[in-house]
């Protein structure tokens, strides 16, 4: 009874909610959205970050309620802080972040509401340069534990690219979040319908360790090699 009550609880919110993420997603469309993370990250490169949204009076503001205006579905790794590298603050981006940004039902059902209860139209599958998750992948050897899950999980984009020219780990990094892209593009029943429907833009990028900047996929390259 009482999981029951609290699956109608949550569908009151849902559908209520999407009144509001219909017009509000912090008020920008996906184009825009993407143009923040971008003018973002550019600053962060060039030494030029402004940390917005970081005052006690921000924290009093999101305390209330949030309204991010993008989900990023990223890698575990300490040297790849969402916020920082895109130069935003509290609120405004909903994070998920696993090792080699892997995702499972417990993701799903996170990016789900971020888009349906919190109206985000825009989703990032972000990859990061020397990937450790993808480099085991790679080399295909036994790992302890659940970390197999993870390697499992990618071994598929890592053996589309292992006979390709250039460096094989950072063909095999692209190709994982392009797979991975493609992957949350097909998911039924929320984001496939989103996405067709074009009410969602969900797209790929790789964070360079070295110089910080993030490059976008092309949709030529994830259509490409996810063939």
């Amino acid at each position: 009874m009482k999981g029951t009550k609290f699956l109608i609880s949550f569908l009151i919110l849902s559908i209520s909610t999407q009144v509001v993420a219909q017009t509000n997603s912090a008020g920008i469309s996906a184009k825009d959205a993407l143009q923040k993370l971008v003018e973002g990250n550019l600053r962060f490169v060039q030494g030029k970050s402004i940390r917005p949204n970081q005052s006690v009076d921000r924290i009093k503001e999101v305390s209330k309620k949030q309204h991010p205006f993008a989900t990023i579905i990223g890698c575990s790794d300490s040297r790849v802080p969402n916020e920082i590298i895109f130069d935003q603050g509290l609120g405004d981006l909903f994070i998920l972040r696993t090792a080699g940004q892997v995702s499972t039902y417990a993701s799903w059902g996170s990016i789900e509401f971020s888009v349906v209860v919190l109206g985000v139209n825009l989703i990032v599958v972000l990859g990061h340069t020397s990937c450790g998750a993808v480099g085991a992948a790679c080399k295909a050897e036994d790992v302890p534990g659940h970390i197999i899950a993870l390697t499992n999980s990618i071994k598929p984009a890592a053996e589309k690219v292992k006979h390709m020219e250039g460096d094989y780990l950072d063909n095999a990094v692209k190709a994982n979040v392009a797979y991975q892209v493609v992957s949350l593009r097909k998911l039924d029943p929320i984001l496939s319908k989103y996405y067709n429907k074009g009410q969602l833009q969900i797209v790929g990028a790789v964070y360079d360790l070295e110089t910080g900047k993030v490059n976008y996929l092309s949709e030529e390259y994830i259509s490409t090699i996810t063939k």
